[in-house]
């Protein structure tokens, strides 16, 4: 049986051998055929039988074999060049786009005239590169991608499908924001469609109010009260508010037109509308659907009336914010009446726009109508004119209002003051600080707290310590806060043992400090190299807190400091 196998083997080892050493005949027709084509007699398309048996010898295998590998490198180089082409072309498009694109972020910008303007033919991967660059500004990505939906001689693939639902789906918060984009983008991508039909984006709508927005029929079946409006509504406006989020107010306007014989707009799908005509700046276009709202048998709120005055205001638009102003008096109803904070919004845009006179006449007109001011109002009006640079301004306010009988109270006088403090302006400070003394208005432990920050801030030490004793003076105690400002302060101007003496008064009372505090001043006194006082602190602090808690708060602020984005 052994002997048998040997000689199995063996023939077979002659029969490959044999295979493997071809005719001569064959050699010298290959090299024919390998010297045809280099010079361009034959044709290279030659076609070889399926169950022919082809083997070559080379008659000088050195010559062959440089000359197939100069072939080899030739093609290799040829098509990497074309690669380097093609890729190099393709980031050129993708860096024009993405520049048009980031210099066009804002609602208000048009960002789609700035594309059209680029003329640059789309392709599915340069739109897929788009949308990766994209992939953390979901709102910038679905506004170029339903760009690029409108373009001639380009439609999206299921690649680009993909990206823009990957995008829209990250995270539970952009799920729930854009859930009905992404079943229409689902609809249209696999069945290779550019639009959705009515009758199924209504199903779309229906299917989503049946899973997701049960708690109104709950409610209504708890309450025993039948709902007059569509449940579809609900999950449209929601739709709505997506596409003006993304800055798609004309999308939207023409979605609401296909699909007002099938859902009936209320209230809220004005209010959406609305709001994003403000929000893309065009005023003309929000009063006409204020108009519409109004003829429809809807009442505008006061919140959609201040929305769009602060939306105006912010725009520097302060002449259409004026004529709603306008509006919201004489054809607004009771609802929508004017409050003391739509007054400051008006005030505060007038002011910075040094319209002062204008300014005034509205406060008195705020008087005049019964809005009484409340400390939101004198907050709001002096932060704003401060910020904007009309200190005098908020001065002749104070005064106006105190001249009609509304004279301010200490959390006024010291909104007004942190916002000087923050602008490290000391002498309108040190100003406002008196006026507060002869009005008879006793400063708080705030004020002083805020006034020794912006002393240390500024590289005063002194005036710091001389607050410190007008505190002692006027009987107003420090407290824990005002203990801290002190402490850094001093430890940010190098004089450690006044810092370390005021600190062994915070033990020495017993007083708990916040952990934060506690743990910066751990790191200061070991800077320092006092060793006693850490120790002396960490024995004091121990009264407080458990190592638990300390890991906690290290975990806490590890957290704080690796988070990518905050929602």
């Amino acid at each position: 049986m052994m002997r048998k196998l040997v000689v199995s083997c063996f023939l077979r080892s002659r029969s490959s051998l044999h295979l493997s050493t071809p005719p001569p005949e064959r050699s010298v027709l290959f090299s024919l055929l390998g010297s045809s084509i280099k010079t361009g007699n034959i044709s290279p398309q030659i076609s070889y039988s399926r169950n022919s048996f082809c083997s070559t010898t080379l008659l000088n295998p050195s010559i062959e074999i440089t000359r197939i590998k100069s072939v080899s490198e030739d093609q290799s180089l040829s098509y990497h060049k074309g690669n380097d082409i093609r890729t190099t072309g393709s980031n050129h498009v993708v860096g024009i786009l993405h520049e048009a694109i980031m210099v066009n972020l804002n609602a208000f910008d048009d960002m789609e005239k700035a594309l059209d303007e680029s003329g640059v033919d789309l392709t599915t991967p340069v739109v897929c590169k788009i949308l990766q660059r994209l992939q953390y500004e979901e709102k910038t990505a679905f506004r170029f991608f339903t760009w690029a939906g409108h373009q001639e001689h380009y439609s999206h693939e299921p690649s680009t499908y993909n990206e823009m639902i990957d995008i829209l789906s990250s995270t539970k918060y952009k799920t729930k924001q854009f859930r009905i984009v992404i079943d229409m983008l689902d609809y249209m991508k696999r069945n290779n469609k550019t639009s959705v039909p009515t009758d199924l984006l209504l199903e779309i709508l229906r299917k989503y109010c049946e899973r997701y927005l049960t708690h109104v029929q709950k409610f209504a079946k708890r309450k025993r009260i039948r709902v007059k409006t569509q449940p579809e509504i609900n999950a449209f406006n929601m739709l709505l508010d997506a596409l003006c989020k993304c800055g798609l107010v004309k999308d939207a306007e023409a979605l609401l037109k296909r699909m007002r014989h099938k859902v009936k707009p209320d209230a809220n799908t004005f209010n959406v509308l609305f709001f994003g005509c403000c929000r893309v700046r065009d005023p003309k276009k929000a009063m006409k659907l204020l108009e519409e709202m109004i003829q429809a048998g809807h009442k505008p709120e006061n919140f959609t009336y201040c929305a769009a005055i602060d939306a105006f205001c912010q725009a520097g638009m302060v002449d259409d914010a004026a004529e709603l102003f306008e509006f919201m008096m004489t054809k607004g109803s009771t609802v929508s009446a004017p409050t003391a904070k739509t007054f400051a919004l008006m005030i505060v845009a007038l002011a910075r726009n040094d319209k002062s006179e204008e300014c005034f006449e509205l406060i008195g007109r705020m008087i005049s109508t019964g809005c009484l001011p409340d400390v939101s109002t004198y907050k709001e009006v002096i932060e704003g004119m401060c910020t904007a640079g009309k200190v005098e301004e908020a001065y002749k306010f104070l005064d106006e209002m105190s001249n009609k009988g509304y004279p301010p109270d200490i959390v006024t006088y010291n909104c007004f003051l942190r916002v000087l403090c923050e602008s490290r302006k000391s002498d309108e400070a040190l100003k406002l600080y008196g006026r507060m003394i002869e009005t008879r208005c006793a400063p708080s432990v705030q004020t002083y707290n805020m006034l020794i920050s912006m002393f240390f801030e500024m590289d005063d030490p002194d005036a710091a310590f001389n607050t410190w004793k007008e505190m002692d003076e006027r009987g107003c105690g420090q407290d824990i806060e005002t203990y801290c400002a002190m402490i850094n302060g001093l430890f940010d101007c190098h004089r450690g043992k006044e810092a370390c003496f005021l600190l062994d008064e915070v033990v020495d009372k017993g007083t708990k400090l916040p952990y934060r505090a506690f743990d910066s001043f751990l790191m200061r006194l070991s800077e320092v190299g006092n060793l006693k006082a850490i120790q002396k602190l960490s024995e004091h602090m121990k009264k407080f807190y458990n190592h638990s808690m300390a890991r906690r708060f290290a975990l806490g602020e590890k957290r704080k400091s690796t988070k990518l984005r905050g929602k």
